[in-house]
């Protein structure tokens, strides 16, 4: 099927019991057994609940993938990947990540004895200097949040598979509509279902995704043993959100590009990180890793926290808020907000300034898009 079929369709057949069309949702802790050491593929929530189920299906078919394991948050999911690791074990980790992969990282799995190297994860050399007989893993994304660093791909699945490394992409930004990170070699592809694939932020959910079915079985037992799953309302709300991805994401690319083409004309804003303009270093990586589109995130710097609060302040219609991929646009302030737990130093060194502002465009109108901005850069 083609990606906007199988959005609609992937993991969703008519309900058996009522000829429903949307999938049920099942709002029930457990479910009967006809007999002792039997059930209907059933048993109890945590395990296992039909509306997660088709979520999980549908995500895993949108990026190629055969399972998928979906958790209460985006946090939840790393932090059931992190726990297929063993005390000693190391991580290469892109220094580009979220902020909050890198608190769990650092303050929760680091006390564990699981150790994580931060390297420039677009450098094959960056990653061969940290590789170790303790390496057991590769975690990364592209476009990284928020200054929008491509990474390659097939280069990073290539040494993780030459390394007998374990290979996961955080895939949240773009989305399998714009790339899909198992085709190009990754064992494990994680999203945040907060952000584009539920698209309404209305829920909060985390889906890993593979094609290893080792790994699928390890993943169920961290959902059953460890019980930070997606509840069945949470997962009906995102099976509706990716039934529109296409069209949406479609929009918000449109929207983005032509947002950030009229960003890079205007000179109160100092930098613009955006892989949809030629400017970007990896505009010529992004065509080949992401044909349909740019993604929807947009990053510039207006110089100065002044200036930022400012232009914050002002905006009409853009709204100041955490989280992204929503069909509002939505403005956040990285340094204070998605990634306030990175030290200043590094904060800085990553171009996360107190200038630096992150645009998650939505899919009104460009136009008044852009009159809500110009209108909060003339601010004074």
């Amino acid at each position: 099927m083609k990606f906007s079929t199988a959005a609609i369709h992937a993991g969703q057949e008519p309900d058996p019991s009522t000829g429903a069309v949307m999938t049920p949702v099942f709002l029930t802790s457990t479910f009967a057994q006809p007999e002792l050491g039997r059930d209907k593929g059933y048993t109890y929530s945590r395990v296992a609940n039909p509306t997660r189920s088709a979520l999980e299906k549908n995500i895993a078919a949108l990026e190629g993938a055969a399972e998928g394991a979906a958790f209460a948050s985006g946090m939840a999911a790393i932090d059931a990947l992190f726990r297929l690791l063993s005390p000693g074990d190391r991580v290469i980790a892109s220094k580009h990540i979220y902020g909050g992969t890198y608190r769990i990282a650092t303050t929760m799995y680091e006390k564990l004895g699981i150790y994580f190297d931060f390297v420039d994860a677009r450098s094959a050399e960056s990653l061969a200097a940290v590789v170790t007989p303790q390496t057991r893993m590769i975690f990364i994304e592209s476009p990284t949040n928020p200054t929008m660093e491509i990474a390659d791909l097939p280069m990073i699945a290539g040494f993780a598979q030459a390394h007998g490394l374990l290979s996961i992409a955080d895939n949240t930004f773009a989305t399998p509509y714009l790339q899909r990170p198992i085709e190009f070699g990754f064992d494990i592809v994680m999203h945040s279902v907060t952000k584009y694939l539920n698209g309404h932020s209305d829920m909060v959910g985390g889906i890993l995704v593979t094609n290893n079915e080792d790994i699928a079985q390890r993943l169920r037992y961290i959902q059953k043993a460890a019980g930070g799953i997606m509840g069945p309302f949470d997962a009906w709300l995102c099976l509706r959100g990716t039934k529109t991805l296409g069209v949406r994401m479609q929009r918000h690319c449109e929207n983005a590009l032509r947002i950030a083409q009229w960003l890079a004309e205007q000179p109160a804003v100092r930098m613009i990180y955006y892989p949809g303009l030629p400017s970007h270093p990896g505009y010529e990586l992004a065509k080949k890793q992401m044909p349909l589109g740019f993604g929807g995130i947009i990053s510039f710097d207006l110089g100065s926290l002044e200036r930022t609060r400012t232009f914050l302040k002002n905006l009409k219609l853009c709204v100041l808020a955490e989280s992204l991929g929503g069909i509002e646009s939505l403005m956040s302030h990285s340094a204070t907000m998605t990634h306030a737990a990175l030290p200043r130093e590094e904060r800085e060194a990553l171009g996360i300034t107190d200038g630096l502002v992150r645009m998650s465009v939505g899919i009104e109108d460009a136009d008044d898009l852009i009159e809500d901005l110009s209108q909060a850069l003339r601010a004074r």
